[in-house]
């Protein structure tokens, strides 16, 4: 006998709260790369600063060089060109000072960003999900054993509501004890389905 009948809700209640967490972390890995890339746009200043002032700096110790073959007077020329350059050095080294700052920032918030959400997913959704897969391996092992049905049925009297029990039969308890066999079998397949498992003898 196969038992097909409420095997589906539970399977797609599964399966559509997996593909949530899917879509959930999903988005928030979307959603801490933008703001990595968001906060990565406040570092072209600084890459904007570091190559002006890495061009000045260039220009200037290119020009004081010249200036330094000057007979005579060359080296009071170059001062300076040179002073000039350092503080160009310095407008670059600044830029990228900036940058880097800007580059753990960005990666600060992202991960910030993405501590809540992965948080959740691995502290509530992952944990359950693999207490139903220990469960559900568990159960399907127990249903291919031969005094498994009998077992399982015993736990769907112990664990599944009133309402469901009643409908196998308005006795169940007394037709398990009897060892009736559609009853043990209803049972069983009771408790299977509980796991979205499909039951069958």
């Amino acid at each position: 006998m196969k038992i097909y009948a409420d095997r589906f809700p539970t399977a797609i209640r599964q399966l559509i709260t997996d593909l949530l967490v899917v879509a959930w972390v999903y988005g928030a890995i979307r959603g801490a790369l933008w703001l990595h890339d968001l906060v990565q746009k406040l570092a072209v200043p600084g890459q904007k600063m570091e190559g002006a002032g890495g061009g000045l700096a260039d220009n200037l110790a290119e020009a004081g060089g010249k200036v330094g073959r000057v007979p005579l007077v060359g080296d009071e020329l170059t001062a300076p060109f040179e002073r000039a350059a350092g503080a160009a050095r310095s407008l670059a080294e600044a830029g990228r000072d900036q940058q880097e700052l800007v580059d753990q920032l960005a990666l600060a918030l992202a991960v910030a960003v993405l501590v809540f959400p992965l948080g959740l997913v691995l502290l509530g959704w992952l944990p359950l999900r693999v207490r139903w897969m220990r469960r559900a391996g568990s159960a399907a092992k127990l249903a291919a054993a031969p005094a498994g049905r009998d077992l399982l049925a015993l736990r769907a009297l112990a664990t599944q509501p009133l309402g469901r029990l009643t409908r196998i039969a308005p006795d169940v308890a007394e037709a398990w004890r009897r060892g009736d066999d559609a009853t043990v079998d209803a049972l069983a397949a009771l408790e299977l389905r509980q796991l979205g498992l499909r039951g069958g003898r």
